[in-house]
Order: structure tokens, then C-alpha cells, then sequence
């Protein structure tokens, strides 16, 4: 009591917390922060490699019972507790708790995903030159192994290629990144990348620092823009020779490849990774969401629209693709790519085969810029959120809100320095493989379903949703949370532990004992955080073991007892009158003992 009394007080001493300005600055917000890399280079790119048009059946069989399920649970308990990801756990099993911190963990790593928009942001500065220079030879770092983009279209080649590179790799890895031979060295810092770090921190920090209020105005340009960028690009791809002959490579359906297991898990991965599932986002995001915000609506519509944008993104990839293939006289599965290699090397060679390359290269890159940018502010924005809502008091006051942001923008550039050496590309490989990996998220899944719709009650889920929505989620959505999504996902954690292989660059670089170490412990830092911070709960709690399991997975002053009319006629209702408690904790009680039974 003495402990929920202080977080009372602190609270009245403390600034607003901050709503959105209107609707549309969230959903502006949302898409800015889903619709991202991912639809651009990562989707393309899986639905070729597993099957085409028939990759479409697992995608949205997993967008069905995963994705869409998942988005409304996590931007409802938002919205219902007003919470970020870490003390809107306190309001629904202070238990689970460790969850919260499992995603402040996999945020800090999140962030090194700022470095694809310092690339772009070179590579941008570089579009602007009379002549591209990963289209020649002529410049200062090429071997005498390159070969410029004309000469490998030239019929007339009868060089033997076994040994050359690509003008476009040589810019990549010699003039951009300087790669040395390993992450044992780091090198020296590339001081141009680290300006462009720093420009990618200041404007991060100029979004953000007055929390919702500015984050929901730069939306209105950096959610919009990148699709004005793709609108144009998909037309200029598709009047392009050989352009349907990349899209039929596209779609081209293999049913066979349904056989696959591998081809499910990548499809399931892709939602979660594209969704922004399962890493605290989308429910602080809800959070600033007026209570009575119609967040069952919103999810249909921002789930649509992030797969439709991912769907039309692979007409504007393997339309280019498709035109250069045939310029140089090669299939496309030839110059199909993903990752950084798409975007830094192998739509950069197809757009200086254009008519005004420059042009369409700008135009490559800005939508690349703010694709990032909307995910890089959000993905701070929410951290800082999660943080403040911890500390009200010491936070959310007008000045010390702005200085709070500083420090975090500042002291993660510093980190990100690290990022921009000579070994820096061996760093990120080894965050990404390990730290933001898809088994972190499996198991956040399944541990988020559990104390949700198991401790806390998915009934009790479905009456907040009715209650602020006036709608009842059907009967499916609670099969999904509480046995579809947690299954798969648990089987999906599995099978990555069985197949797990150690991290290769270009399959040759072997990273040294040390590193793979360290990617485990990078891993493990944030999955831990759920047993680690259950048991500490566990050990400082009183009383007997079951008495201490009540306690803990009963909320502490819950948003259950809002003041609020609808609900409050709800809770009415279940109240068995002499009792003192109501028929929902009854309920919650006899599910506890079910579920430590099993």
C-alpha cells in the first residue's frame, strides 16, 4: 500500500504524460513505424526465394492467426492501461514484468538499425554526382579486378569474370565501408559515415523531444513521403524492357515449396519483423491513444495496409531487377538480392542504367532515408516513454523531459561510433544475427500470451476491448491468444535453437570464439530478463509460495477499477455481492490453479 501510494504521489507531482493531437497523427505514427525496410527489401526478396505467388498462402495464414491477433492485443492493453511496456505490466501481472525489460534490452539493439539511413544517407549525398560512381572504374579506390556496370552490359565481354568484382561492390565495401579483414580489427573511425551518424542522431532528436506532440507532426511528411517515392518508382519500373519478365520471376507460383517447413517460419518471421510485434511498439504507441479509441478498427486497416505496402514494394524491386537482368544479358535470380545487398549495390547498378540515373537514384534513396527515420524516432520515442512512465516525477517535467532525450540520443551516438569503423559492418552483422534475431521475439510471444490471456484472463481482454470499442473481438481471436500464437511460436523458438548455425559474412568470414560468445550473451540479456526478474519478484514477495503467486498476478491498483461507466456496469455485474470480490477475480483465481496444474 505505502508503495502504490508513492507511485500515487509521484505521479501528481509529475507533467502529462502526452495523448496524440488527433487520430491521424497515430495512424500516421504506426505506419511510419511498420511500414519500413522490411516491406522494401525483405519481403521481396522471401517471396521469390520461397515460391513466389505461392509464399502468399503462409504469409497471410500467419498474417490471420498471428499477426492481426498479436497487433490487437498489444495496442489494446496499451490503450486500457495508459502504460508504457514495462509499468503497464504492473496493471496487468506484475509477474511478468521481466517482459518489459526483455524489450527495453532489445530496443537498445534495435537502435543500431540507424546505420542502414547513415548508408543511405551517404549513398544519397553521392546521387547528386555527374557520374555515379559505382557505375565506372575510374575512381581512386577500384582494383584492377572491377568492372563497371557498361562493360558487364557489353555483349562484346569476353573477359574471364571468375575473379572480377562490380564497380558497385568496390563503392560498398572500399569507399564506403573500408571493411578490413575482421571484427579483431576495427580500424579507424570513416569520419564521413559518423557525420552522417550524427545529422541521423540530431534529427532523431528534434523529432522526439517534445514527446507525442512533435514525434505526431513529423509524421505528417515522413510517413507520406516514402509513398509518393514508391508510387513513382513502381511507375517508372513498370514501363521499364524486361520489367514484367522480373515481376513473373516475382510471382511465379511453386507449390511444391509449400512443403517446406522453412518456408513457413520465414513467412511467420516476416510478419512479426514487419508488424513490429513482440517488441514493445505497437502497445506504447496505443498508450497515448484516447481511452475510448477505436484500436480494433485501427488494427485491421494498419495490418492491411503494412502487407499491401509490402505486396506492391516487390513490383517496384524485380520490375528494376528484371530491366537490368536483361541489360546485361542474365537471369534474374542472377541480380535478385536482399538485405543491404539490394539496396546498396543491386538497385544501385539498375537505376544508373537508366535514362537520368541520378533522378531515380534520389529518389531511391530519400524513400530508403525516411523509411528508416520513421522506425529509428519511433523506436526511441517508445523507449523514452517506457522510461519516463517509470520515474514520472524525475521525467516527464517540461525541461528535464528535453535533457532526458538528449542523453539518450547522445550517449547511443557515442556507442554508434563503434558502428562506423573500419570493422563496424562485422558488429552490426553480429547484433542483427543475434540480438534482434527471431527467437527473441518467439519467446516474448509466448511469454506475453501467457500472462495475458492466461494470468490476467483473455475474457477479461475481450470486455476492456468491448468496453472501449463497442466491439467484442469474435471467439477467434481468443483461441489465437491463448493456444494458436503461443504454439507456433513456441515451435518456431524450437526449431531455431535445432537449426541454429554460427553467423558467416559471404559465407567465408568466420567470426573468431569471443564474438559468437558475445552474440549469445546478447541473446540471452534480454530472453533471461522474464525468469530472472520472475524469481527476484518471487524471493522479496512475503508469504507462502501460493500466496505470493496470488499477489503477483493480481495487478497492483489495476485499471480494472477505471471509472468508467460501461466498464464499471461490467464489473457490476460479475459481483457476487456478499463476496467483496468480483466474479472476474474468481475467475482469474480458478485460472492460475489451472494453469500451475498443468
Amino acid at each position: 500500500m505505502n508503495r502504490d501510494k508513492r507511485r500515487e504521489d509521484n505521479r501528481k507531482g509529475a507533467g502529462d504524460r502526452g495523448q496524440w493531437a488527433s487520430k491521424t497523427e497515430y495512424v500516421l505514427v504506426v505506419v511510419g513505424n511498420v511500414v519500413g525496410l522490411g516491406n522494401v527489401w525483405r519481403f521481396p526478396y522471401l517471396c521469390y526465394k520461397n515460391g513466389g505467388g505461392a509464399f502468399l498462402v503462409p504469409y497471410t495464414l500467419s498474417a490471420l492467426v498471428c499477426g492481426i491477433p498479436l497487433f490487437l492485443l498489444e495496442s489494446s492493453c496499451g490503450q486500457y492501461t495508459q502504460e508504457g511496456f514495462i509499468t503497464y505490466w504492473r496493471k496487468l501481472c506484475p509477474l511478468a514484468e521481466g517482459i518489459g525489460y526483455g524489450f527495453l534490452i532489445m530496443k537498445l539493439y534495435d537502435f543500431s538499425y540507424v546505420l542502414i539511413e547513415v548508408w543511405a544517407l551517404f549513398y544519397l549525398a553521392f546521387s547528386f554526382s555527374s557520374q555515379l560512381p559505382w557505375a565506372h572504374c575510374d575512381n581512386t579506390w577500384n582494383t584492377a579486378n572491377c568492372l563497371g556496370l557498361h562493360a558487364s552490359s557489353s555483349p562484346n565481354l569476353t573477359t574471364n569474370q571468375t575473379n572480377v568484382t562490380s564497380a558497385a561492390t568496390e563503392f560498398w565495401e572500399r569507399r564506403m565501408l573500408g571493411m578490413s579483414s575482421g571484427i579483431e580489427q576495427l580500424g579507424s573511425v570513416r569520419w564521413e559515415l559518423a557525420l552522417c551518424l550524427l545529422a541521423c542522431w540530431v534529427f532523431c532528436y528534434f523529432c522526439i523531444w517534445k514527446g507525442v506532440r512533435s514525434s505526431g507532426k513529423v509524421a505528417y511528411f515522413t510517413a507520406t513521403f516514402p509513398y509518393v517515392m514508391l508510387l513513382i518508382l513502381l511507375i517508372r519500373g513498370l514501363t521499364l524492357p524486361g520489367a514484367w519478365e522480373g515481376i513473373y520471376f516475382y510471382l511465379y507460383p511453386e507449390v511444391h515449396r509449400l512443403a517446406n517447413l522453412e518456408v513457413w517460419l520465414e513467412a511467420g518471421s516476416q510478419i512479426f519483423f514487419s508488424y513490429s510485434l513482440s517488441i514493445g511498439t505497437v502497445c506504447v504507441l496505443g498508450s497515448h491513444n484516447d481511452y475510448k479509441n477505436n484500436c480494433y478498427r485501427d488494427c485491421f486497416w494498419l495490418c492491411l495496409l503494412n502487407s499491401g505496402t509490402s505486396f506492391v514494394a516487390g513490383f517496384v524491386v524485380f520490375s528494376v531487377l528484371g530491366f537490368m537482368a536483361q541489360k546485361q544479358g542474365v537471369s534474374v535470380d542472377n541480380v535478385a538480392e536482399s538485405g543491404p545487398g539490394l539496396a546498396f549495390i543491386a538497385y544501385p547498378q539498375a537505376t544508373a542504367l537508366m535514362p537520368l540515373p541520378q533522378f531515380w537514384t534520389v529518389c531511391f534513396f530519400l524513400m530508403l532515408i525516411l523509411l528508416s527515420v520513421d522506425t529509428h524516432f519511433v523506436n526511441v520515442e517508445t523507449l523514452v516513454s517506457s522510461v519516463s512512465d517509470m520515474f514520472p516525477k524525475l521525467f516527464r517535467a517540461p525541461v528535464r523531459h528535453e535533457i532526458f532525450v538528449l542523453v539518450i540520443c547522445s550517449c547511443c551516438f557515442l556507442f554508434h561510433v563503434i558502428l562506423v569503423t573500419e570493422g563496424g559492418i562485422y558488429v552490426f552483422q553480429l547484433i542483427d544475427y543475434y540480438a534482434c534475431t527471431r527467437a527473441c521475439q518467439d519467446f516474448m510471444t509466448v511469454c506475453h500470451c501467457l500472462a495475458v490471456c492466461w494470468v490476467f484472463g483473455a475474457d477479461r481482454v475481450c470486455i476492456i476491448i468491448e468496453d472501449m470499442t463497442s466491439h467484442r473481438p469474435p471467439a477467434f481471436f481468443k483461441l489465437c491468444w491463448k493456444y494458436v500464437v503461443p504454439l507456433l511460436t513456441l515451435v518456431s523458438f524450437i526449431l531455431y535453437l535445432v537449426d541454429y548455425k554460427h553467423l558467416r559474412i559471404n559465407d567465408s568470414y568466420v567470426y573468431p570464439d569471443w564474438a559468437y560468445a558475445l552474440g549469445w550473451a546478447m541473446m540471452l540479456s534480454s530472453v533471461l530478463m522474464v525468469p530472472l526478474w520472475a524469481a527476484g519478484k518471487m524471493w522479496r514477495t512475503p508469504g507462502t509460495l501460493r500466496e505470493r503467486l496470488t499477489i503477483l498476478c493480481h495487478p497492483e491498483n489495476p485499471a480494472w477499477q477505471r471509472e468508467n461507466g460501461n466498464l464499471r456496469e461490467e464489473r457490476t455485474s460479475l459481483e457476487p455481492g456478499a463476496s467483496g470480490t468480483t466474479r472476474a477475480d474468481d475467475v482469474l483465481t480458478e485460472q492460475l490453479s489451472t494453469f500451475l496444474k498443468c
